[in-house]
């Protein structure tokens, strides 16, 4: 049974206080801990950490008594609060709260949604009472499957600062589809204590080859480097370097190279041949293609293959937009499926918010009405002395009047009904 105030000083040599391999150990736990037995393992790192937090805890909180203001207790509990990520949209708070209360006192848990459609957004945060129970619950909890998918844990760092930095932040590439967010744990765990380590995945979830992995020391991540880089990993050579932001990689590098150009907006009796002569300007192509139907007829997109990436970039500077066969062509960077997902969610995300940003303060929510109104017209008529109505809506589920009702006014309606 835990004490509230364990103490640290008796450690004294942390790294010889596990004598098995720490799989056995783990699987001991699970077969003893019972009841109000609570049995862990804990890093040396971890353990430490916790430990320098509880110590300065004492120090704050005499301040606060003595009239120091609730933010300046509230910093001094930095290791108490987990961000918890890559949940399955299903988990709920209780389900949450039910999982971490098995190593520790949690005080709060949030699975944090959407706004508008309280979907979950894929991540929460856990509150525990006191750092330890915080640091448990990272060592034992990280990467264990809720509703069958491996949860990502680390420590909540509200400092966007030090989250986009890059400090000691470190990328790998060309990853072998098996390695995972545990696996890239694993190996990169031995050369210090670890922030956040991730693997980026498709929408499917099959790995992208890359990941990302920020250490508490910027010397960890440089022995990583130095050590991993260009080593094999499940027989790849692995590339393994310090984090460089998008923005800061274009001011270096500029656009991005390709040599795949997708041109769409093509006339029928556009052929291959067409295309080779037209892009044939710009430099040496290795191939071109017409995309078909089943039944041969042209489906008006196709894509040309440049030899060298800068013959394909000034193709698509020149060509883009212009007319060929009466019809005006699109000519771009040919894109993955991922990334065009990818820039379809960041373009309808934006367009939502700009209509959100545009609508604040003028729409109204009714509820509660008599079924009977079932007229967007009347509700329409109803509301129009107020201002100008730009949209009504009545919602129903099998005919049946669901009793929610959406008018969006312009701003001057927002003006004239402000009084």
């Amino acid at each position: 049974k835990p004490s509230p105030s364990p103490s640290y000083q008796t450690l004294e040599n942390p790294k010889k206080s596990a004598k098995l391999p720490p799989k056995i150990l783990k699987k001991i736990i699970r077969n003893l801990s019972f009841g109000r037995i609570r049995l862990s393992i804990i890093s040396p790192t971890r353990l430490m950490m916790a430990a320098q937090v509880q110590a300065s805890a004492a120090p704050a909180a005499g301040a606060m008594e003595g009239g120091a203001s609730p933010a300046a207790g509230a910093a001094a509990f930095p290791a108490t609060s987990l961000y918890v990520g890559d949940l399955d949209v299903s988990v709920q708070d209780a389900q949450l709260f039910d999982v971490f209360s098995q190593v520790g006192s949690v005080v709060s848990v949030r699975v944090c949604r959407d706004v508008n459609t309280r979907m979950s957004l894929g991540y929460a945060y856990v509150n525990f009472s006191i750092p330890a129970d915080a640091a448990r619950a990272l060592e034992m909890l990280n990467f264990t499957p809720v509703n069958g998918k491996p949860i990502r844990i680390m420590y909540s760092n509200r400092d966007p600062s030090s989250r986009k930095s890059g400090a000691a932040n470190i990328f790998i590439k060309n990853l072998d589809k098996s390695i995972d967010n545990k696996a890239l744990y694993d190996t990169f765990s031995a050369f210090g204590n670890i922030l956040s380590c991730k693997v980026a995945t498709e929408m499917s979830g099959e790995s992208k080859g890359y990941g990302f992995v920020q250490y508490e020391q910027d010397e960890s991540a440089q022995n990583a480097i130095n050590e991993l880089n260009g080593m094999l990993l499940n027989d790849k050579k692995v590339y393994v370097g310090p984090f460089v932001r998008k923005q800061e990689r274009e001011n270096v590098f500029g656009s991005p190279k390709f040599n795949n150009v997708y041109v769409k907006n093509l006339s029928e009796s556009t052929t291959e041949d067409n295309l080779r002569e037209l892009f044939g300007n710009f430099g040496p192509i290795t191939s071109v293609i017409v995309v078909r139907a089943d039944d041969g007829k042209s489906r008006c997109f196709g894509f040309v293959n440049f030899e060298n990436p800068d013959d394909a970039a000034r193709a698509v500077e020149d060509l883009n937009g212009k007319k060929f066969d009466d019809k005006e062509l699109y000519v771009g960077r040919a894109q993955k499926k991922s990334e065009r997902e990818m820039q379809l969610k960041e373009n309808f995300e934006k367009s939502n918010k700009e209509t959100a940003d545009r609508n604040q303060g003028t729409n109204l929510y009714l509820k509660n009405l008599d079924g009977s109104v079932d007229d967007d017209e009347k509700l329409k008529e109803l509301f129009a002395e107020f201002g100008t109505i730009t949209s009504c809506k009545v919602h129903f589920l099998s005919l049946i009047c669901s009793a929610h009702y959406f008018y969006a006014y312009t701003l001057l309606l927002l003006i004239e009904i402000m009084p």
